[in-house]
């Protein structure tokens, strides 16, 4: 992968505020959306969730997720073509007494300050995505697969 595409695709995480995240729901996949944030100088995504929606049961009941995020569709380019990064993570509750709650809910509230709301309520908590691996699609014919030091390096830029 050459440097341009590792770029441009690193800053869809830090440019698209939604994912798509996939869950295993009672033994089939499940897709939901979700708002994400991946601080600058941290190696895990996170994400605000309620304990009344069927995707955090799930991340409970199996912590192994998928999240996807994607360039907006732009006139003329074939929406299979659309950069997109498709990362496989694990998922980790930060209960409010973590040592990191208190930096990830900083850094979800900097880009979401409107949630501020939700971080009051006793059903919100944070949750950790640690990605192990990542798909990286930079369009066609430009497809690369990532894990361990490689993924490391790729988030940190």
């Amino acid at each position: 992968m050459d440097a341009d595409d590792a770029r441009a695709l690193r800053r869809l995480l830090d440019t698209r505020p939604v994912a798509a995240l996939a869950t295993l729901h009672r033994g089939e996949p499940a897709v939901s959306m979700v708002p994400f944030v991946l601080p600058a100088g941290e190696l895990r995504l996170f994400i605000h969730v309620s304990a009344l929606a069927t995707h955090t049961r799930d991340m409970h009941d199996h912590p192994r997720v998928s999240l996807l995020v994607m360039a907006d569709g732009h006139d003329g380019v074939a929406p299979q073509a659309l950069p997109r990064v498709a990362l496989q993570a694990d998922a980790l509750t930060l209960p409010r007494d973590h040592a990191d709650h208190d930096a990830a809910r900083a850094a979800y509230l900097a880009r979401f300050p409107d949630a501020a709301v939700t971080f009051e309520l006793g059903d919100f908590s944070l949750v950790a995505l640690q990605p192990v691996s990542a798909r990286l699609v930079a369009g066609f014919g430009r497809a690369h697969g990532l894990r361990g030091e490689q993924l490391t390096a790729w988030l940190q830029n």
